[in-house]
């Protein structure tokens, strides 16, 4: 298992230079569908494909142990075929200031939903950070946003959530 110190934040906007930075289309389906926060995800970025099981070390959202399999084409073809939900996002590797953001552009019904997710080596790097100003709200405790979450919703299901934020859609 690999630990996962992160925190995400809505964008309040998209960053300068972000078209310049590396992107891939990514594809996530959670499994199972019925479940109603699916931790289980069959995901293909770009030419990667994997199946992950991600979910909080004791309740903490920034502290995510995550287990991954790399899949052949094959093996990628055939499990997405199970009945899962989807979500589909842009996800730009934005470098700036000696720091990467993984920002993921929503695609389809989330159009408009922007998250920023750091990483870091430790808890005290992670506690210390200082979010760029063209982030928002820390979220990382949020379930709503969460990628389990998320699945197989509309931007309409997040909205009133979203407000509270004062979160305002950003639309690419």
């Amino acid at each position: 298992m690999e630990v996962e110190l992160e925190r995400t934040f809505l964008a309040k906007r998209l960053p300068q230079g972000i078209e310049s930075s590396p992107r891939k289309d990514v594809l996530d389906i959670y499994i199972p569908a019925a479940a109603a926060h699916p931790v289980l995800r069959i995901r293909k970025a770009g030419d990667k494909t994997e199946i992950t099981k991600k979910q909080p070390l004791q309740g903490n959202a920034s502290e995510q142990g995550e287990y991954t399999i790399t899949l052949t084409p094959v093996e990628y073809h055939a499990l997405s075929q199970i009945d899962g939900k989807k979500l589909h996002k842009h996800r730009y590797a934005y470098s700036r200031d000696g720091r990467t953001a993984e920002v993921d552009v929503f695609q389809n019904e989330l159009k408009g939903l922007v998250l920023a997710d750091f990483e870091f080596k430790t808890r005290e790097e992670k506690e210390a950070f200082a979010p760029p100003d063209w982030c928002g709200a820390d979220v990382t405790h949020e379930t709503f946003v969460a990628g389990g979450m998320l699945c197989g919703k509309k931007y309409s299901d997040v909205e009133a959530q979203l407000k509270k934020y004062d979160y305002q859609p950003i639309l690419k």
